[in-house]
């Protein structure tokens, strides 16, 4: 069973966004669909929508969290996070998952997310070229977070959802522009500011200082001293990477977008440069990072009630986190010590401890 907006039946806008999508698409096969959208000024759900190429879309039934919830029933899959800068994949099956109105999490050895609902707007079944997906976007039409099956994935039960949740009557998706995001140059009070921060117990607290302080995260960094926050060279992310791989550190990696955080945790070993893209090709995980995409990096100290705990991260030009690095550990856990050891070693000026 398949409804989608289909060409004969579709809106005005879908042919000429076929027409023009398969002209780009023939000048540069290996294009992807994003960086496609990008080109043609439009959302990627829009290409979605419109049966772009060789992909059948298939308008899912709202609220997205009723078909989050039952993604467990897939088995194994590949659970895609990203954003402009750094995409993030994870092969594992959904469990523990949590869906509430505006927050999610799933808690699963391999998927690892943390969910705001808030931001999601419509979800997809997705066919391009046979290969299969759930897809979910927010009101830009941007996509928010993708599940992929793969060869160890329930194939039956990926039919069943969709089938269970097919929209009866698909509308040709609304699109709306999200605000730019804010990026102070300063914390109008940097010494309570950094009151606040030493007095964190958890890393989570870390959300309310800056909502308190009403500043951006880098605002923060850029307010709370040296030995809290302090900028380094933005080839770190990469020589991190390197070193761990090297002395089999393992590490926990988060990226996100505004409706979804996506966490690695483990080792890695096979690393590999193409391009602009540093990327981490294990079987199970992928991460693909554009470090020219960075302009700033930055080693953060944060106190919690099991120690300090010291984190790497990448920001871009108009102050999005593009990715987050931290030692393995769960709540408890005192940080490694060969992580913590690590990052100090990158650092000009020494760490509060």
């Amino acid at each position: 069973m398949t409804i989608t907006l289909e060409r004969q039946a579709g809106p005005r806008e879908a042919g000429p966004l076929r027409e023009r999508y398969a002209r780009i698409k023939a000048e540069n096969p290996k294009a992807r669909i994003r960086n496609v959208a990008q080109q043609m000024s439009v959302s990627e759900l829009e290409l979605v929508a419109a049966n772009c190429g060789d992909i059948q879309s298939t308008l899912l039934r709202e609220p997205a969290q009723d078909i989050f919830k039952q993604l467990g029933s897939l088995g194994r899959v590949m659970a895609l996070t990203r954003n402009d800068w750094c995409v993030h994949e994870r092969h594992g099956k959904y469990e523990d998952i949590r869906a509430g109105k505006t927050m999610g999490i799933v808690l699963g050895p391999d998927i690892d997310l943390r969910v705001f609902f808030s931001e999601w707007k419509s979800a997809w079944a997705v066919s391009d070229g046979g290969r299969l997906s759930i897809q979910f976007f927010d009101a830009a039409g941007g996509a928010i977070h993708k599940v992929y099956v793969t060869g160890e994935t329930d194939v039956d039960a990926y039919h069943a959802l969709v089938r269970q949740f097919a929209d009866p009557h698909p509308a040709w998706p609304a699109i709306i522009p999200l605000q730019a995001a804010r990026d102070d140059t300063l914390p109008q009070a940097p010494a309570q500011l950094r009151a606040d921060w030493l007095a964190m117990e958890d890393t989570h607290q870390f959300h309310g200082l800056l909502k308190r302080h009403n500043v951006s995260r880098l605002a923060a960094l850029r307010g709370a001293g040296a030995d809290l926050a302090q900028e380094v060279s933005n080839d770190t992310a990469e020589r991190m990477l390197q070193d761990v791989a090297a002395r089999d550190i393992p590490f926990m990696c988060f990226v996100g977008n505004r409706g979804m955080i996506q966490i690695h945790t483990g080792p890695v070993r096979k690393l590999m440069r193409m391009g602009p893209w540093f990327n981490v090709l294990e079987p199970h995980f992928n991460l693909h990072l554009d470090t020219t995409a960075i302009v700033s990096t930055w080693i953060v100290n944060k106190p919690t009630v099991d120690g300090w705990v010291t984190s790497v991260e990448c920001y871009a030009g108009d102050g999005g986190l593009i990715a987050q690095f931290f030692g393995a550990r769960k709540p408890g856990v005192p940080e490694l010590a060969d992580w913590r050891n690590l990052l100090a070693g990158y650092c000009p000026v020494p760490l509060a401890a």
